[in-house]
């Protein structure tokens, strides 16, 4: 790889394989560490091809769930099976990997221009300013559209089709017509755990000894040619477990079942701390 070749947007890729190994190495620990990062379905990865792979999740943070996929991608690339044990997987990652996230936020701070460098697709989103929803939707910027194509024919793209952090906000159409429009593999991942790690934002931790789940799972059955829109989104829904059939009352004793796992999981992860 030359010193200054760069990737479709312009990133010196030299810059970006650095910043991925040094942002790796400081949060490497919240996910292995000060918290646990419970990981199912990492074979998947390995059998990806190396372009137009979409990958759609529900969104809790608004980079630590972004952080903890490139964790987990190159821990698989590199033979690791639902672990990120070790972080000699930082020392090669994969280049092409990219996000979708919406620009005000990229460019909200320092920091998140950094992370913007490492693979940032950044849209302009159409129903949201400033933290808050607007009536009056604006028309869809066709350059965002455009660099998610782009991206797709590069490399690997991970959206969260919400766009919000806020769980059973009905998936956005515009996922489903990059589906259909562009033909990608579409792998759904489902997590868990990150909003009680961390903060909005997810660059600061709010409580430790949390654990993460991230479930990683066989790719969508679409029929790109006559799935409608809406039957794309319902299946992508479905997908995340955001659909709103979900949201069904849970008995209170399958409730405690659940806590009393969780914690015999929290503790017996700290007891294997010695193998970091």
């Amino acid at each position: 790889m030359g010193l200054f070749k760069r990737n479709p947007f312009g990133h010196i890729l030299f810059i970006k394989k650095w910043l991925i190994r040094v942002l790796g190495a400081m949060t490497h620990k919240r996910y292995r560490g000060f918290n646990e990062l419970q990981i199912e379905g990492s074979e998947i990865i390995k059998t990806l091809p190396d372009t137009n792979v979409l990958f759609i999740s529900n969104h809790q943070t608004y980079f630590a769930d972004v952080v903890a996929m490139f964790h987990v991608f190159n821990a698989s690339l590199s033979g690791r099976q639902d672990t990120i044990k070790n972080i000699g997987y930082l020392w090669q990652p994969k280049m092409n990997i990219y996000y979708v996230a919406a620009k005000e936020t990229m460019q909200a701070g320092l920091l998140p221009r950094i992370l913007a460098y490492v693979g940032a697709i950044t849209v302009e989103r159409t129903w949201r300013a400033k933290g808050v929803d607007v009536t009056e939707k604006r028309e869809v910027n066709p350059n965002d559209t455009e660099n998610i194509r782009i991206a797709l024919e590069d490399g690997w793209v991970i959206t969260f089709p919400q766009g919000t952090t806020k769980s059973f906000k009905p998936v956005r159409k515009g996922t489903a017509h990059i589906i259909k429009q562009h033909k990608p593999l579409v792998i759904p991942i489902v997590i868990d755990g990150f909003r009680r790690s961390f903060d909005k934002k997810g660059l600061r931790m709010k409580k430790k000894g949390i654990l993460q789940s991230f479930i990683i799972k066989e790719p969508l059955d679409i029929d790109y040619e006559n799935d409608t829109i809406e039957q794309i989104v319902e299946k992508v829904e479905y997908a995340i477990e955001q659909h709103p059939s979900f949201l069904k009352v849970i008995p209170a004793e399958e409730i405690k079942a659940q806590e009393e796992l969780n914690e015999m999981r929290r503790w017996s992860y700290k007891d294997s701390e010695n193998e970091y």
